[in-house]
């Protein structure tokens, strides 16, 4: 057994059945070999996308597995790497290294060294008989702890080395652990004893898939629930506690309930200050619940910290609160509906515009009120589909919204769609992205098609870099710099794709409703909406 042999068998071991991939790397051909399905991507980004979102549907459960090119395969993956880290995403990362001798010959790239700071761990392989070795450290840092990419690079001198037999590998798997019992009282009494407080989850919820144990606490204490993008879906955003999601953008009871709690209790997050993140108030009490040491009292001073899996740490604090006096959430939750019916009446003529060009608003609240969301899942791209649809899209399962904001990479939305259906080919998979986007990773749509995978592309086209006008002022009016423009329905249905410009409010319903009928008959769909320079967002600041 070689070491394409072994590695692929290894794949195997661990569970993993598609291996996305730009050529030439031996792992791809021999994951074919193996019965792996490889999806070969137009470009490297895309795919690490896809892989990436394979480990967040499956709660990582599926590990996503990205394998590339050495010298400028490997460079050209630098950003979907980097995305992968600042998510806190478990992804293997596979690229081919030069040979053993030329490694650290200058310019040659050498991943494991030059990526190790975008990587949970960056090793390359020197020898052989090391590979069973080095792919258990990697799976077993990618199945435990706090998530993020673990590279390992293959020198292309290797390939064929034989690796010693019979192949000693078992699968490993996740290691989980809990908090101190004395922290656990501590945070209990703090909870216990707060007048207003108010839960704000993490994607740690998702990945230790507690979300039964989360709703269970937030009824106990009646406390109003607010979620990071990238913990969307963590609790039902229609139960009568629930406050919706925030980052740049944020539905005004968040803002409102934040603003006026007493006590914060963050679970499964990093408290990580961002401009895409919640801005939280400095001056309540805090209660941190994170499984990375590093987070606590980072950005937010806790008076409590839990160290451990989200699930371990709720199940903990369950049992020390289950005992004590459980309070009404009834005033609690009507007190959130009438902040929400303030808000939303305030919104509702944008959101049921019958202007044209097209309120992008209008575009999502139709799409919204015409997928089946229990049976969706959906993901938006950086700016303002992002801004647009986090505040006002309501989930109602778990995972079936794919949040993110650190870096805000333009065009990571599309590979998000695409690795969610193939990681869950029995939902809708959308993504939302504007004219800019489409720009960096448009291409791979047709990716989309010749690997069928039907998902449904939503673009808001409006012939403009909008997010940008009020800093581009004299570039926009001098030189038209932040114009763009494209026919983008016509791209699509040249790349084999369904594809429909729609330009009439009346217009957005059906052309949804035959997007999705396209997806599910197997052909990617791409409906482009032909929207408004809208550049409002739901923002509020610090009461």
């Amino acid at each position: 057994m070689n070491v394409r042999e072994a590695i692929a068998e290894i794949l195997k071991r661990e569970g993993i059945s598609v291996l996305t991939g730009y050529p030439v790397n031996d792992v791809i051909e021999e994951a074919a070999v193996a019965g792996i399905r490889p999806v070969v991507v137009r470009q490297e980004r895309t795919g690490l996308h896809m892989a990436d979102a394979i480990s967040r549907v499956t709660s990582g459960r599926t590990i996503g597995v990205f394998a590339m090119q050495h010298g400028p395969g490997t460079e050209n993956a630098y950003g979907g790497i980097a995305q992968a880290y600042s998510e806190s995403v478990p992804i293997l990362v596979m690229p081919a290294g030069y040979p053993r001798r030329l490694a650290y010959v200058d310019p040659n790239y050498h991943a494991a060294r030059n990526m190790a700071s975008i990587s949970k761990s960056a090793e390359p392989l020197t020898s052989a008989a090391e590979v069973p070795h080095v792919l258990r450290r990697a799976f077993t840092r990618l199945r435990s702890g706090r998530g993020g990419p673990a590279l390992v690079e293959i020198p292309i001198d290797l390939w064929h080395d034989e690796v010693p037999e019979p192949l000693d590998y078992r699968p490993t798997r996740r290691v989980r652990y809990g908090p101190d019992p004395a922290d656990v009282r501590r945070a209990a009494a703090l909870l216990a004893e707060a007048d207003r407080p108010v839960i704000y989850a993490g994607q740690g919820v998702h990945y230790a898939e507690a979300w039964s144990q989360l709703r269970e606490l937030a009824e106990l204490l009646a406390a109003p629930v607010t979620t990071s993008l990238e913990g969307k879906s963590a609790f039902p955003e229609d139960h009568p506690l629930a406050l919706g999601s925030g980052g740049l953008a944020v539905p005004k009871p968040v803002r409102h309930f934040l603003d006026a709690s007493d006590v914060i209790f963050g679970i499964g997050c990093s408290f990580t200050e961002t401009a895409y993140g919640t801005q939280l108030p400095l001056d309540k009490r805090v209660v941190h619940a994170t499984l990375d040491p590093t987070h606590l009292n980072n950005h937010l001073p806790a008076e409590a910290c839990l160290l451990g899996d989200a699930a371990l740490t709720l199940d903990a604090l369950l049992d020390e609160l289950r005992g004590r006096d459980h309070r009404d959430p009834g005033p609690v939750a009507a007190r959130i509906a009438e902040v929400r019916q303030e808000w939303l009446a305030g919104w509702l003529p944008e959101l049921t515009s019958d202007e044209r060009p097209l309120s992008p608003y209008r575009v999502l609240w139709d799409l919204q009120h015409t997928v089946d969301r229990d049976n969706t899942i959906i993901t938006h791209d950086a700016g303002s589909p992002r801004d647009q649809l986090s505040p006002f899209w309501t989930s109602t399962t778990p995972l079936s919204y794919l949040g993110w904001g650190k870096t805000t990479q333009l065009g990571y939305g599309l590979g998000l769609a695409m690795g969610a259906k193939l990681a869950r080919p029995d939902k809708l998979c959308v993504n939302v992205w504007g004219d800019a986007a489409i720009g960096f990773t448009g291409m791979d749509f047709e990716t989309a098609v010749r690997e069928r995978i039907p998902i449904l592309s939503v673009l808001l086209n409006n012939h403009s870099m909008a997010i940008e006008l009020s800093r581009m002022p004299v570039s926009t009016e001098r030189y038209r710099a932040t114009d763009i423009s494209g026919d983008y329905a016509a791209l699509a249905r040249a790349l084999g794709g369904h594809g429909e410009r729609v330009t009439e409010p009346a217009d957005i319903v059906p052309a949804i409703r035959r997007g999705i009928a396209a997806t599910e008959a197997g052909q990617p769909a791409l409906l482009e909406f032909m929207t408004s320079k809208e550049t409002r967002v739901s923002s509020y600041p610090r009461e």
